[in-house]
């Protein structure tokens, strides 16, 4: 499907944690099918390398457009961005809306694990707070920032699309700040659904499963079971996320995917592994 709606003009989306893993795999793969994408995160450098990898294309030969490169009238904004903080997500809604003009699209995807491998019993407040002010604090703002605008725009609507990850269903042992985020994330998207409906908001939320990143590379060396053992997972392509996220955020607002799954096929996590 064409990013661009039928008055011509190019689909904006807002992008947070695109400096790494899933984030700049979406951001990447939107800028490539001809979205505007509005970077966030908290290292500038890494958010423009971000758009670096976008802009960068395999096709050779002149006069020929790579097959990777973006659509003609996609751009890129980085800005730095810590989503714990309200003057920070206030400032990255304002100048996405600033250099693009609204908000059609916000990918909710900022996210820490925390410390792993703690107790419930010896994991330090500041750490559990940390998780919380990121994962669901930061999500909230997003969200509230993303609802003003799509409420003023015209045309009325956007889209919003929650990073659950499949803790939002079934923990992992020692994880209780991560699971009970993405626990809350779920009443979030739900919430923000039904509150959106008068104002053609559609908001869904991808629960995700072993994604290839720099995040997830524990877990082909040895990952943590219920049963205490410690044995390598499968991960898939992050690719395969970020071509997921694209096909939630082009369907037309009057159809909405509330929940979508996307996990390495052989990963202990349906029935007991």
């Amino acid at each position: 499907m064409n990013p661009r709606e039928t008055d011509g003009r190019t689909r904006v989306a807002v992008v947070t944690g695109a400096g790494s893993g899933i984030g700049r795999a979406v951001a990447v793969e939107l800028l490539r099918a001809g979205w505007s994408v509005a970077l966030a995160g908290r290292r500038e450098e890494a958010l423009e390398e971000t758009a670096a990898l976008a802009a960068r294309g395999s096709g050779e030969g002149a006069g020929e457009r790579s097959p990777d490169a973006p659509e003609p009238g996609a751009a890129s904004l980085a800005v730095r961005t810590d989503v714990s903080r309200p003057q920070d997500v206030d400032a990255l809604f304002a100048a996405t809306v600033e250099r693009f003009g609204r908000v059609d699209l916000l990918f909710n995807n900022a996210g820490t694990f925390g410390p792993g491998g703690v107790p419930v019993e010896e994991l330090p407040y500041e750490a559990w707070r940390h998780v919380v002010d990121t994962n669901l604090n930061g999500a909230f703002l997003c969200a509230q920032a993303a609802y003003r605008r799509m409420k003023e725009q015209d045309p009325r609507g956007g889209r919003i699309i929650n990073n659950g990850s499949v803790s939002a269903h079934t923990p992992r042992p020692l994880s209780v700040a991560y699971t009970a985020t993405k626990h809350a994330l779920t009443g979030l998207t739900k919430s923000l659904s039904l509150d959106g409906r008068p104002y053609r908001i559609a908001v869904g939320q991808i629960d995700i499963g072993n994604a290839a990143t720099d995040m997830t590379r524990r877990m082909g060396t040895g990952a943590l079971q219920a049963n205490g053992e410690t044995v390598p997972e499968p991960v898939m392509d992050v690719a395969d996320v970020a071509r997921t996220v694209r096909h939630m955020a082009e369907l037309p607002l009057e159809a909405n995917m509330q929940f979508a799954t996307v996990l390495a096929t052989a990963m202990p996590y349906v029935g007991r592994g």
